[in-house]
């Protein structure tokens, strides 16, 4: 009899899957207007149905409250918990670094900067300009990394991450003389790398799924190679896995995630770095079930946290600060029994 949470038995995921949707529920239900959960049902039903018939006896505001407000923050947030995550399961399978992150390599660093920039230029009064100048500063910065830490046509995680940090360090400081510039636009960049859902709407969760689908697709394709370059190069090379293709092709798939993600609502830690610990835990290394589960509990994790935040809080603060409130002693807990688990099997 299979294990549930093997991967041949799928209760987890369902779990996961049943555990989302309640949470998408309860969060759309929460906030300055408390909406029922039987309202929301009927809402979003008369919505892809367009039977009218449904709203009868719904107030005429709250359908706006729940489509075109709550509803596409509510998925965003999801979206781009699930997409850190999964990005994080891959950074941490290539780098064969359980403490790498989506922002290793200095991907949010790039698109602070670039978003950085568009804001002390006033750009971001045009349309989608300050995501696309964040999105092109993560590219920008990823080409650089892979070029610093290419040679002879291999990638070596060592070298990845070390590009990844002199990288980081330069952007980090040319964002701190960017903010040393601006003026009245400061606090939109201190407000910005916090990262947030405001006023994120139907296109946001169009262009984050966008990158997704594809990047899980591609994900969860190369998983039982993933698992294999665990293993080290040479066993990877006796096995018939091209590492070098590989570990370039999930780092671009990982990037172009994580860039995505940043660009819609900035900086948001600890969710590509916490969750797939968690995860491990309870299903194991075999990233062909680590990446869905991530991917689910990513989700999860970020919605119910912008859920608080919104709802909860007396004040909404940006997400980032309260990612980090939860995910760094979070992380300390789980590195302090990862060590004495070590230790102790010794």
């Amino acid at each position: 009899m299979p294990h549930p949470f093997s991967a041949k038995g799928p209760l987890l995921p369902l779990i996961l899957i049943l555990l989302a949707l309640l949470c998408m529920v309860g969060s759309a239900g929460m906030g300055y207007i408390n909406i029922s959960a039987s309202d929301i049902i009927h809402i979003i039903a008369s919505k892809i149905s367009g039977d009218s018939t449904l709203l009868t006896g719904i107030e005429p505001s709250l359908p706006y409250v729940i489509m075109d407000i709550r509803l596409p923050r509510i998925l965003c947030a999801f979206l781009v918990g699930a997409g850190l995550a999964i990005s994080g399961v891959i950074y941490q399978g290539i780098l064969l670094n359980p403490l790498a992150d989506p922002y290793t390599l200095g991907v949010s660093s790039g698109a602070a900067f670039g978003a950085a920039l568009a804001l002390l230029a006033n750009m971001a009064l045009l349309p989608l300009s300050l995501p696309l100048c964040a999105f092109g500063g993560a590219l920008i910065t990823l080409f650089i990394v892979i070029r610093l830490s290419s040679f002879g046509g291999q990638i070596s995680a060592g070298t990845l991450i070390l590009s990844g940090v002199i990288i980081g360090a330069i952007l980090s400081a040319g964002i701190s003389f960017i903010k040393y510039l601006a003026d009245e636009q400061v606090s939109a960049i201190i407000f910005w790398l916090m990262g947030s859902f405001v006023a994120r709407g139907w296109s946001d969760v169009a262009v984050i799924l966008a990158s997704l689908v594809p990047g899980l697709a591609i994900a969860l394709y190369y998983s039982r190679d993933l698992n294999i370059i665990a293993t080290g190069n040479r066993a990877s090379a006796s096995l018939g896995v091209e590492t070098a293709r590989v570990r370039k092709i999930l780092l671009i798939t990982a990037s172009l995630i994580t860039a995505v993600c940043v660009s819609a609502t900035g900086i948001i830690g600890f969710i590509g770095l916490i969750v797939p610990h968690l995860m491990r835990i309870v299903v194991g290394p075999d990233n062909r079930k680590l990446l869905p589960v991530s991917f689910l509990a990513g989700g999860i994790l970020l919605l119910v946290a912008d859920t608080v935040t919104r709802a909860v809080l007396p004040v909404e603060i940006p997400i980032g600060i309260l990612t980090a409130l939860i995910g760094g002693p979070v992380f300390c807990l789980i590195f302090r029994k990862r060590q004495r688990g070590l230790r102790y099997g010794n």
